[in-house]
């Protein structure tokens, strides 16, 4: 599984939790640029990004990650075909072992990835998004989307609240300290969403509970939740 040149199997710890007899992971990490995640700074979150978390400490992962990121920017055409070979390989691979195929397009960024998921109906797609409005959008069945919140920018905040009601989409909340993680935020019963990642699976009408990792420990902005 270690022949794939723009999705990773494997390589985070929180999905590999959920991956078993039942469900195997990939994710596409790019960096979180203004074009690759354009709510980033809005929501504050490109600073406690879980793209320097982790593995994404390290120089050799974030070089990496920036050769994706260009060649989808300068060359989408040739990243296509890449990721495409991927998610064709992927896909057999699980086939052959009687698992199903998952796949998170956006592990470090926030782009719409439509033709891709339209392209591949067997694989379960999800992703977190801080593009609100992504959600009032029809979407395959194969594809799962939580929001993410901030209370960065209180319209934002507002936004979240209003869209997640509005097309019953889950929130994916950051909390500062797991300890001390509600039952209830916003009205809504609160589950924890470090078990695992696949989102596709929690009930709906909920929020997500994850808590701070890396760089979002010490994020003051609104992002993390105290």
């Amino acid at each position: 599984m270690s022949n794939y040149k723009i999705i990773g199997v494997g390589t985070n710890a929180k999905t590999t939790k959920g991956d078993g007899s039942k469900y195997l992971t990939g994710i596409v990490y790019l960096l979180p640029d203004d074009f690759l995640c354009p709510m980033s700074r809005i929501a504050a979150c490109r600073e406690g990004c879980l793209n320097t978390a982790g593995r994404g400490a390290f120089n050799s992962v974030q070089e990496a990650r920036k050769r994706k990121s260009d060649l989808l920017l300068k060359l989408p055409e040739e990243f296509y075909r890449l990721l495409t070979t991927d998610l064709t390989k992927f896909q057999k691979y699980c086939e052959k072992r009687g698992i199903q195929p998952v796949i998170r397009l956006n592990g470090t960024s926030d782009y719409n990835w439509r033709e891709v998921i339209e392209g591949y109906p067997a694989i379960q797609f999800y992703d977190y998004t801080k593009v609100y409005n992504r959600v009032a959008k029809t979407w395959p069945s194969n594809y799962h989307l939580t929001l993410s919140y901030s209370e960065a920018n209180v319209e934002y905040a507002d936004n979240v609240l209003k869209y997640s009601t509005k097309y019953n989409a889950n929130i994916a909340v950051v909390f500062r300290d797991k300890n001390k993680i509600p039952k209830v935020f916003k009205g809504r019963p609160v589950i924890s969403g470090d078990a695992d990642d696949l989102r596709f699976l929690d009930p709906q009408g909920v929020v997500v509970a994850l808590y701070a990792k890396g760089k979002a420990k010490k994020d003051m902005s609104g992002f993390v939740i105290d």
